[in-house]
């Protein structure tokens, strides 16, 4: 492998994201020669977008200098968008995140009303952290997002969002780069950075109102070729044939599993249930009906991770949003998985909550867009854009 353009913006992804601190990490990691990794980073340091410092503690021999971004003040501002709030804070290099907190967000409301009073809350924030260290917006949407424009197409529960450009929005708002993608591969992204570096395969399964899932593959997040990868929602499942889903079909895994589904299934049984908290508490509170009702939606998903899981071998699949909080549902995902999947495949493989909880999808959404600073950066001074997203294939 020789030092190209494209090695220069993995080597500034794993710096970014935390995955790697020294030059033998990267080379590690990326399978290069100690040689190539030495001058990419060289370059890198001469240009001011990698810094070196300090050394790593050692074990002996010489000791190895720490790699960095080139500024520690550098930061993103992000939010992590739900049907009634936001998220929002500041995320820094290697994943580091401060400055959390939760905001009124209604995105029924629609792009032109709600993300002004958004932004005006982010650039609060980033006033309050040092405005000219900013460097980017990131964005985490509870719906399909086309990368190459930046903007939501044809979500179920977002109200004239179809095709608004957000990305060019906040660009134009914040004057820095702006990254947007779906809650589920922002949350895949945040969780894989503060995961061990061995784990370079991971399914990160979010499990709120609506179901998503995102993939990391050889360590980095995995789109497909429209980029679809990880929508297991509209997979077909026995029990939910005569149910009809928002996509046009039936009996698909969200008309059973998701927590819109379990409203509905408890209001019909009589519960006085509104939203996916509602459902929540009861099981929390050990009500007979929402326990077996959250158990069985747990079974429902394991029924279709296990196809996957089988089909993938991943590491890791780690389950992320507020059903995920649920010991009956985890207990019955991790127990179908076991039943259902090859013990090859789940002799090594991890099933757990998100480390970083309700923070996941905020943490990927800063990363997205600090590795979006990045690619601008290397663009100015003579790169390509290997972050950015290829344009869907249509036929």
């Amino acid at each position: 492998m020789k030092s190209t353009p494209a090695l220069a913006a993995r080597v500034l992804e794993l710096v970014a994201s935390g995955q790697a601190s020294s030059r033998a990490e990267l080379a590690g990691l990326l399978g290069a020669a100690a040689s190539t990794i030495s001058l990419t980073v060289a370059h890198l340091v001469e240009r001011g977008l990698i810094a070196e410092e300090g050394t790593h503690s050692s074990t002996g021999g010489r000791p190895r200098k720490a790699l960095r971004l080139g500024s520690n003040d550098e930061f993103a501002v992000a939010a992590d968008l739900g049907g009634r709030h936001a998220r929002i804070g500041v995320v820094l290099p290697g994943g580091g995140l401060t400055d959390v907190s939760t905001v009124p967000f209604v995105i029924a409301d629609g792009p032109e009303a709600a993300l002004p009073r958004l932004a005006e809350t982010l650039e609060a924030l980033a006033e309050q952290r040092g405005r000219g260290y900013l460097r980017g917006v990131g964005l985490s949407l509870p719906g399909p997002v086309d990368i190459a424009s930046g903007s939501v197409v044809l979500p179920s529960r977002m109200p004239g969002w179809n095709r608004f450009p957000v990305s060019a929005w906040l660009e134009e708002r914040f004057g820095v780069p702006a990254a947007v993608d779906n809650d589920a591969n922002c949350m895949a992204v945040g969780e894989h950075t503060v995961r061990p570096a061995e784990h370079r395969q991971a399914i990160m399964v979010k499990i709120g109102s609506a179901i998503g899932a995102g993939v990391i593959a050889d360590g980095r997040l995995y789109r497909g070729a429209t980029g679809a990868a990880g929508d297991i929602t509209h997979i077909r499942i026995d029990g939910g044939a005569d149910i009809p889903c928002s996509c046009g079909n039936t009996g698909c895994l969200e008309t059973v599993a998701s927590g819109a589904a379990l409203v509905r299934i408890l209001r019909e049984r009589g519960a006085d249930v509104s939203s996916t908290e509602d459902v929540a508490r009861l099981a929390v509170d050990a009500d007979p009906e929402a326990t077996r009702a959250v158990r069985r939606a747990g079974d429902y998903l394991g029924q279709v991770l296990a196809t996957n899981v089988n089909f993938f071998n991943p590491d890791a699949v780690y389950l992320g949003g507020i059903l995920s909080t649920l010991e009956p549902f985890v207990a019955a995902v991790r127990s179908q998985l076991y039943e259902s999947c090859h013990p090859l495949v789940t002799e090594h493989l991890t099933i757990e909550r998100a480390s970083l909880g309700a923070d996941a999808g905020l943490v990927g959404a800063g990363q997205f867009a600090l590795q979006r600073a990045l690619s601008v950066a290397l663009r100015e001074v003579g790169g390509t854009d290997p972050f950015r997203a290829p344009a869907p294939r249509h036929a």
